[in-house]
């Protein structure tokens, strides 16, 4: 291979490098205006409400234990001491039925939007008390204080109506706060007196209205739990550990519903578990739900497309190559220069376009002017406004193709494998007659 070959084969690989300089600036900013958005995203929910999570409703009743138990003086002298133990038992619902519409929101500040939601919401159900409070023969020494009714809800500031419970044909009204430190932030409705010896049936509804920023999520409290959401929103991302066992997607909404028991949830042994803790997360996590974040982050696939700049600059750069090579021209490695940093800046276009608009019109009006300008500025380059078009038709469709990888994430290494064995085979077909030893000794010319 003659000098001027490997000279020219060097710059190329130097300027890829160099190149890498502002790819990893612009990588950079897309980060910075991301945590941005993060940040301005946050401050709206702090404004409004964060994220909601409904935990409950747990019928809460209040103990105290007296024990007795004989104790034995240094002199020997025995007696009998009495102790008391504050605690307090929980009930879970036998049934437990949530039915829910949910509509969204835009909120700006600035370019960034976030989305909120409003939930109207249903709750039903009933709790089975069993004789005796499920003591037996220990129940004389127990002595009960005023029971409530306790609803966890992550960020009560979403909460938008008067919470009234509806209770065996009785209204209650609600108080601020779960009254139970592991249900963490909440509202709690005191009872009437239960009845400790026969057992007692209570049926519980209520009304919730609930705002919220971008997911909403509940946790299966009932022995037997249904929950049922319908929304406009057309992009629902189901979360949790339990996934709807029906629901329906479609441009104008979707509607989902959850079914399970104790037998898939274990609730009781997670309640107590909590027993005497602070933010009980053997609970909380039980939880499923759905997320309103928009599925187009722009921030997201400019990042990723940056990811295939490298293997973009270097397909662009051979085809430039192959030009050179096989209709015998010179072209000074400033041009390559020119032609790479044109490529680099087509993420930087994309990066503030996508800011103001949809992702694919901003993704089309940043490579329509790279491959403008290229193919304008190639047609002098290559002494050919034919050649110019044909260098920007192949920039056009690698373009195109970038863009199938960055739509096709499930399918994108497939198609990448495939995209570089076919630019391979490309270059190895034209070039099957090409003396690589004459290259550099013959005399260019246009």
């Amino acid at each position: 291979m003659s000098r001027t070959l490997s000279f020219k084969l060097g710059a190329i690989a130097l300027l890829i490098l160099l190149l890498l300089i502002p790819l990893l600036m612009i990588d950079g900013l897309v980060d910075e205006r991301q945590n941005l958005r993060h940040q301005v995203l946050q401050d709206i929910a702090r404004s409004s409400s964060y994220r909601q999570q409904i935990t409950g409703p747990i019928l809460v009743l209040p103990y105290v234990k007296t024990t007795q138990e004989w104790r034995t003086e240094k002199s020997g002298e025995r007696f009998l001491e009495e102790r008391q133990k504050r605690g307090r038992l929980y009930f879970l619902p036998e049934r437990f039925v949530l039915d829910g519409q949910v509509s969204t929101e835009l909120r700006s500040r600035g370019i960034y939007q976030a989305r909120l939601y409003r939930s109207d919401s249903q709750v039903s159900g009933q709790f089975r008390l069993p004789p005796r409070l499920g003591l037996g023969d220990e129940l004389g020494f127990y002595r009960f204080d005023k029971p409530f009714l306790s609803v966890g809800i992550s960020d009560i500031r979403g909460i938008g109506n008067d919470l009234q419970l509806r209770l065996n044909g009785q209204t209650l009204g609600f108080a601020p706060g779960s009254g139970d430190p592991s249900f963490g932030a909440g509202v709690h409705a005191p009872l009437p007196a239960l009845d400790a010896q026969g057992g007692q049936l209570l049926e519980f509804a209520f009304d919730l209205k609930l705002q919220g920023t971008q997911q909403l999520a509940v946790v299966p409290v009932g022995r037997d739990s249904r929950v049922s959401l319908s929304s406009d929103w057309p992009h629902p991302s189901f979360v949790g550990e339990y996934l709807p066992s029906r629901r329906e997607v479609s441009d104008t909404g979707f509607s989902a519903e959850w079914q399970t028991s104790f037998f898939a949830t274990n609730l009781e042994e997670a309640l107590a578990d909590c027993v005497g803790r602070e933010q009980c997360h053997a609970l909380l996590g039980r939880n499923f739900g759905v997320s309103f974040v928009d599925p187009v982050d722009q921030y997201l696939k400019t990042d990723r497309a940056i990811k295939y700049a490298l293997l973009f600059i270097a397909l662009t750069f051979a085809a430039f190559f192959l030009f050179e090579v096989l209709k015998r021209l010179a072209v000074h490695p400033v041009q390559y220069a020119l032609v790479g940093l044109a490529l680099a800046l087509f993420y930087l276009l994309l990066l503030s376009l996508s800011e103001h608009l949809a992702f694919a019109l901003a993704y089309g009006l940043s490579a329509s002017a790279c491959v403008g300008l290229i193919g304008f500025y190639v047609s002098f380059v290559l002494h050919s406004w034919r050649r110019g078009l044909g260098f920007g038709a192949l920039l056009a469709a690698l373009y195109a193709l970038l863009y199938g990888l960055l739509s096709a994430e499930d399918h994108a290494l497939l198609m990448g494998s495939l995209l570089v064995f076919g630019v391979l085979a490309s270059v190895m077909v034209l070039t099957r007659k090409l003396d690589w030893y004459g290259v550099g000794r013959t005399a260019p010319h246009a």
